[in-house]
């Protein structure tokens, strides 16, 4: 099948060639990320092993410092492993130079960070369209479809505010869009609503996982809220750069997923 950025004129409503392929939707087999610290290198991660099967909703929880967000930074190709393989929708992510890393990031994955990282400038509508015109992408295709997930998003009648008129909540669901603009089928959050209240932030995840059940998206956020993780249908938790449980959530509420995070942190 071919790449989506083969043709620089291909319609941004292809269908992503990872909802085809077999095998794991994300898998990291003896994952290690090191970085430097003052004096010496602090292990990030120590042998990560992490497979998801199938599209769906899913949280990667742990304490600060735990490791979780450098592993969703690998899993993005924003940073490379030290060793270790990293395949996303069968793609070896590790392996990637920095031009196919900025190429996956761009076209076959959606990102959303705790910052909302909206250009000021911009309105809401034209945020959502800046990969499209980045990739070069037909204008009247970009349009439509950032104004289509707009929206999906509730957000219709804000197109054409800036986003410093836009609400917390508002933000981040510009933010959202623009990470669906390509139709991504493997989107990564990290704790994207972490600048939220907790009203808006409840609106967020359910959001999150209504994209995910409705589009056949896989979603992949990085939490340390108990909250948020119940959400989600599968929780993978990180401790000291590692692994050390799951917590599949069916049944279970906020109180309920700290219960049984506390019980596979202390027995780790």
């Amino acid at each position: 099948m071919p790449h989506p950025t083969d043709n620089p004129r291909q319609s941004i409503n292809a269908t992503p060639r990872a909802n085809t392929v077999d095998g794991p939707v994300v898998r990291c087999v003896d994952v290690h990320k090191s970085y430097k610290g003052q004096g010496e290198r602090v292990q990030a991660l120590r042998g990560v092993d992490l497979q998801i099967d199938e599209p769906g909703y899913y949280a990667i929880m742990g304490q600060s410092g735990s490791g979780k967000s450098t592993l969703l930074h690998l899993l993005s190709a924003l940073d490379p492993p030290d060793s270790g393989e990293i395949f996303v929708g069968g793609q070896p992510i590790h392996s990637l130079s920095e031009r196919e890393a900025t190429e996956y990031r761009r076209t076959q994955i959606g990102i959303v960070f705790q910052q909302f990282n909206l250009i000021p400038t911009l309105t809401a509508v034209e945020n959502v369209e800046l990969p499209g015109v980045l990739a070069g992408k037909p204008p009247a295709e970009i349009r439509a479809r950032a104004m289509e997930l707009l929206d999906l998003l509730g957000l219709p009648a804000r197109a054409s505010h800036r986003p410093d008129a836009l609400s917390g909540g508002e933000q981040q669901r510009v933010a959202i869009a623009r990470a669906l603009l390509f139709k991504p089928p493997v989107v990564f959050a990290d704790e994207p609503t972490g600048n939220l209240d907790s009203a808006n932030a409840e609106l967020l995840w359910k959001l999150l996982g209504d994209i995910a059940k409705e589009q056949r998206t896989t979603i992949v956020m990085v939490t340390h809220e108990p909250a948020a993780a119940a959400h989600c249908q599968s929780v993978f938790i990180v401790r000291d750069g590692q692994i050390c449980g799951e917590i599949r959530t069916e049944g279970l509420d906020a109180a309920g997923v700290a219960s049984r995070y506390q019980q596979l942190v202390g027995s780790a």
